[in-house]
């Protein structure tokens, strides 16, 4: 949950500098309509609670938002950007930068850093504000994501960065 605390902390400092926030959503339908090849890997509709439409499992949490002025968009996949209109509202607003945090850091965050990567945004990972199921896997995958595509810092480096009046 400290995680959580944290991605929540960036988001109001982005908001309150209207820099613009984009939150996604996983979200299933419940009669398996559209898991596609997650069927062959896990089980998401033996359980009627995890990220099915409709369900607790598919909404975003009360501390992270939606806010006044956010985006919010449904994502079938583990990027941020696959399927989504993520891109051109990056594009249409001039963004270079993406900042991202949540879960799970060797999935969808993992994800959506290398497509943010390969569209050429700087793309920083907050550490301290991303989660994963497996510690292995993230620490792994903040190594790895390091290494390669992104600039990954914990929230204290990354407001000690921010210019003044931004996030």
């Amino acid at each position: 949950w400290a995680a959580v605390d944290r991605a929540a902390a960036i988001l109001d400092a982005a908001r309150a500098t209207n820099v613009p926030v984009f939150l996604t959503r996983f979200a299933l339908d419940p009669e398996g309509r559209d898991i596609g090849v997650y069927a062959r890997k896990r089980a998401f509709l033996q359980r009627d609670d995890w990220c099915l439409e409709g369900t607790e499992g598919a909404e975003l949490l009360p501390e992270v938002g939606p806010r006044p002025g956010d985006i919010v968009f449904v994502k079938k996949k583990p990027s941020a950007f696959f399927g989504t209109p993520l891109l051109p509202m990056l594009v249409d607003r001039g963004v270079d930068t993406v900042i991202i945090c949540g879960g799970a850091t060797s999935n969808c965050v993992r994800a959506s850093v290398f497509d943010s990567s390969s569209y050429n945004f700087r793309t920083i990972v907050v550490a301290d504000a991303v989660i994963d199921r497996v510690e292995a896997s993230h620490e792994m995958s903040l190594f790895d994501m390091d290494r390669q595509f992104a600039d990954v810092m914990t929230l204290a480096e990354l407001f000690a960065a921010a210019p003044a009046g931004g996030p």
